[in-house]
């Protein structure tokens, strides 16, 4: 089978080497990160109810699911390495997928990378009494570490996010039932339970509280990234998403639900301070410290799933003509995109050095959501007499991209009137990408096998 627009299968010599297990893995370890321990205290502060705070996250997991529904038919229609990439590239040309990549190397990809480096640095850190020259090269060795990982191959990658997500999961079920089995909080936190115990007003509490449920979610979409590396993957892609998003949605109503538990909402004053307040109404005077060890855990499982996913994107840029052709080389030995991982790895150790980061990805926050949603609505634009068509169903063909592009639509517009000026000029940066395709890559031939 040859891949439309490229002539050849982009993931041509990647072997199709996981399974269901892992590329489920690869969803939960995008999605679970930090802000399982800081966004439910600001959710919680701002709804002022227990049952608000819960139906946002049921509302934004069922967002997610919709999402990952269309993301599971575009998968089931093509296949291949890229994921977002190859979807734009098929639906609305090589332009916008440059776009998409150009984005996504240009600032996302090595920003959240260090982003999340840096701050599960800085909870060894709070362990260990490290300085900040020794949170940065903590944060730049795990960086390269779990790029090593990779490169080694795409099991061995993998197999180290299994094992994290497994730990990962775990640990937040120990939380649970350690904290309900030892009745070490009191159920009447939980009352009033509808009535609102917060001052913010009802529709602003609202739309942050939904703002910061669907970057909870963020991640699920990026497990289409590996596609020529699983096994069947219009089959178990679509299965991993659904699993993924689901089991992550039961995960955040059940850690919500016990740390409103344990501390009740008009203790809350900020997120970081939440934390500790659980930590030490579980495990005493050294509950800091032993959090700090299960938000460890929980980041490196991010780290993992995305050094694993986003080199892919280059990769499959780069047997497209649209990117580096070195890129499109695979290592001699293990067979795996090492000079986009070693690309990747070393544009974040270079943000981390720097330090200067987590403002400019805020930038490309609006225009990541937008790429997501113009990802979501190619499904329409796809042919409804495909034997994918059978797998997917009729129903979820209209129903899941009109409900998640209704919900993707209303962030947007949320997104842009919070704060008009990151969205503009990060689509603004995102646009010079035009000029710099028509230069460089637009008469570039794709190769032919």
């Amino acid at each position: 089978m040859r891949e439309p627009g490229s002539g050849k299968r982009p993931h041509e010599g990647l072997q199709p080497e996981l399974g269901l297990g892992s590329a489920t893995a690869i969803v939960i370890g995008e999605v679970i990160g930090i802000g399982i321990f800081l966004t439910p205290a600001g959710m919680a502060k701002s709804l002022g109810s227990p049952l608000w705070l819960m139906i946002v996250w049921l509302a934004m997991g069922a967002m997610a699911l919709s999402g990952a529904l269309c993301y599971g038919r575009l998968a089931a229609q093509f296949p291949y390495t890229g994921g977002g990439y190859v979807y734009l590239r098929e639906t609305y040309g090589r332009m916008v997928a440059f776009l998409y990549g150009w984005k996504s190397l240009l600032v996302m990809d090595p920003g959240i990378t260090a982003a999340l480096a840096v701050g599960m640095a800085s909870y060894v850190g709070s362990i260990i009494r490290l300085t900040p020259l020794g949170n940065k090269i903590v944060a730049i060795v795990t960086i390269f570490a779990l790029a090593a990982a990779n490169i080694v191959g795409v099991r061995v990658g993998a197999g180290v996010l299994r094992w994290l997500t497994l730990l990962k999961l775990g640990l937040l079920a120990l939380i649970v039932v350690w904290g309900f089995g030892q009745q070490l909080g009191d159920w009447s936190n939980f009352l009033p339970l509808i009535e609102r115990r917060s001052s913010v007003p009802y529709f602003e509490a609202l739309a942050s509280s939904m703002v910061a449920g669907f970057f909870s979610f963020g991640g699920w979409w990026d497990v289409n990234k590996i596609a020529g590396e699983v096994r069947n993957p219009t089959r178990t892609l679509p299965r991993a998403m659904a699993l993924g998003v689901i089991t992550a949605t039961l995960v955040y109503l059940l850690i919500s639900a016990v740390f409103i538990y344990l501390v009740p909402l008009d203790r809350v004053t900020s997120s970081e301070t939440f934390a500790a307040q659980v930590g030490e109404a579980m495990f005493g005077q050294v509950g800091g410290q032993v959090f700090s060890g299960i938000v460890i855990i929980s980041v490196l499982g991010n780290l993992a799933a995305l050094m694993l996913n986003a080199p892919r994107v280059y990769y499959a840029m780069a047997r497209d003509g649209l990117f580096l052709p070195a890129a499109a080389t695979l290592h001699s030995r293990f067979g795996t995109p090492a000079r986009t991982i070693a690309l990747q790895a070393g544009l974040a150790s270079l943000l981390v050095v720097f330090g200067s980061f987590n403002q400019i990805v805020a930038y490309f926050i609006f225009v990541t959501v937008l790429f997501i949603a113009l990802t979501a609505a190619s499904v329409f634009l796809l042919p409804s007499n495909q034997p994918s068509m059978s797998r997917v169903g009729r129903f979820n063909f209209w129903f899941a991209p009109l409900l998640f592009l209704a919900l993707v639509g209303l962030l947007l517009i949320l997104l842009i009137s919070q704060n008009p000026k990151q969205a503009l000029l990060g689509t603004g940066v995102t646009m010079i990408g035009v000029p710099v395709y028509h230069l460089l890559f637009r008469r570039r031939e794709v190769s032919r096998g």
